[in-house]
């Protein structure tokens, strides 16, 4: 009798080889515990560290202590608490910003990229045009003219942020719309949009997710930046970057004032790269193992 053969397993597929890799990457689980442990802590914080909204004069600059664990700034607010409070607003304009300038990126470079001719050298050249003027310049002008808030800031951020996004998806759907799949649903006489949305569009979202990731921590350095202007974040609500702000006069006497949130804003800008280098190494099939 001949002995049955083994039984062969499927193979894994595309997602789950992904997963696997992303998950080894040691770098990105560093960075994705950090980014965890914050968004918890941020998440949480009106019930393990709610921020006293009465200044305490009496407990002004104090040094980070036993009582304080991070001292005290200038109105007498613990920093500890206080930077608690400014991370859900960081991560806020961060997460919401991005997901505006992915949305308006993929869809312009989408559009330019299948469409092609006139309506794709267009699109370009208005891409073009945002990307000869530097961010900060279009970010301080339009922050300037207006009242600045925390949905201004995440509107402003999110539309000088999708130039990158839009050439990036474009270049993507320019290789993948001659792929025999796409060339089988003309020839089967489906509607361009959904050609584009059900055929081409999910083939081309593993750099999108990469540049996502990258681009939160972008935005909050940005955002910091103006905050730290004058011109981002205004009280009663507060920011990393407004935190900096405001002890930008005592970096002397007063060190942790923009020490702390100076450290944190690198600490989270640093662990959305290491998640971001580490889903570009799992997506990408040229880093197959």
């Amino acid at each position: 009798m001949s002995e049955a053969s083994p039984a062969r397993s499927s193979p894994a597929s595309p997602w789950a080889i992904a997963r696997r890799r992303f998950l080894g990457h040691w770098q990105a689980m560093l960075g994705l515990a950090v980014l965890i442990v914050l968004g918890l802590l941020s998440l949480l914080s009106p019930l393990i560290a709610p921020l006293d909204p009465s200044v305490d004069l009496a407990n002004r600059l104090q040094a980070p202590s036993a009582a304080n664990w991070l001292g005290t700034d200038d109105a007498g607010y613990d920093m500890f608490r206080l930077l608690l409070a400014g991370s859900r607003v960081s991560l806020l304009i961060g997460f919401l910003s991005v997901g505006i300038a992915i949305t308006l990126g993929t869809v312009v470079g989408a559009v330019a990229g299948y469409a092609g001719g006139r309506a794709d050298a267009l699109l370009m050249r208005i891409v073009d045009l945002f990307l000869s003027v530097p961010r900060l310049v279009l970010l301080i002008t339009a922050v300037a003219l207006l009242r600045p808030s925390i949905a201004l800031i995440v509107i402003v951020l999110g539309l000088t942020g999708w130039m990158g996004v839009a050439r990036l998806v474009r270049g993507q759907v320019l290789a993948v719309r001659e792929r025999e799949h796409v060339l089988a649903a003309r020839a089967l006489g489906y509607r361009p949009l959904r050609i584009l949305f059900r055929h081409i569009l999910p083939n081309v979202l593993t750099p999108v997710i990469v540049a996502a990731t990258l681009g939160i921590g972008n935005a909050i350095l940005a955002e910091a930046a103006l905050s730290y202007l004058g011109l981002g974040v205004q009280p009663p609500d507060t920011s990393w970057g407004l935190i900096i702000f405001s002890g930008q006069d005592r970096m002397l006497d007063a060190w942790w004032i923009t020490a702390f949130p100076g450290i944190l804003i690198a600490l989270t800008v640093m662990a959305f790269n290491l998640v971001g280098d580490g889903l570009r190494d799992a997506l990408d099939p040229r880093h197959a193992q």
